[in-house]
């Protein structure tokens, strides 16, 4: 029962570990890359479609991310759905067939700004961590009063919840110094 919990918890905040990963590999560090683009949908045929399932992403160079979209009329709508990420602050151009998008060199204010963003989302990923916690606390809990384990066995089981969020909120920390790191990189 107790090992089903622990478990469970785990799980809980491995799925946070993950998307903070997911989140911090869609922001911006003056390279080039196609992850950069993963919150992009596009309006294809009245369903909401992510961009990498309606062309071809391609980083040719360091600074410029290249799209080749299967159907030429989408440009436009790929165009639009890419400036209106704010938070990207990309400006494609396209010649017709490709769209080019060119990465600048970050300038040290956006870099603060990119940073700050960075934070947030590792402050969401810790809250999410906590959020697992008390999820296993409550079935610890639940269990204790169902009478399916002991008082001593719960307070060993928080034990074991409260190092595993400990061990989760130092690896969304070690995740945030790496990412820092390569928005500060110059």
């Amino acid at each position: 029962m107790i090992d089903d919990i622990i478990a469970e918890t785990r799980q809980h905040m491995e799925n946070a570990l993950d998307a903070l990963r997911r989140g911090l590999t869609a922001i911006r560090t003056g390279r080039a890359s196609v992850n950069l683009l993963d919150a992009i949908r596009i309006d294809y045929y009245g369903t909401q479609t992510p961009l990498n399932q309606v062309s071809n992403l391609s980083v040719p160079e360091p600074r410029l991310i290249l799209i080749k979209p299967w159907e030429q009329n989408l440009i436009p709508d790929i165009e639009k759905a890419i400036r209106a990420e704010v938070a990207l602050g990309l400006n494609p151009g396209n010649d017709g067939t490709v769209i080019r998008i060119p990465i600048p060199e970050l300038t040290g204010e956006r870099r603060i700004e990119i940073t700050k963003i960075a934070r947030q989302r590792a402050e969401e990923g810790r809250v999410a961590v906590r959020q697992g916690r008390r999820e296993g606390l409550d079935l610890l809990d639940t269990a204790m009063k169902d009478g399916e384990i002991s008082e001593d066995e719960a307070h060993h089981a928080r034990d074991s919840v409260q190092k595993l969020t400990d061990e989760f909120i130092k690896q969304v920390d070690e995740i945030m110094t790496v990412k820092e790191k390569e928005i500060i990189e110059v």
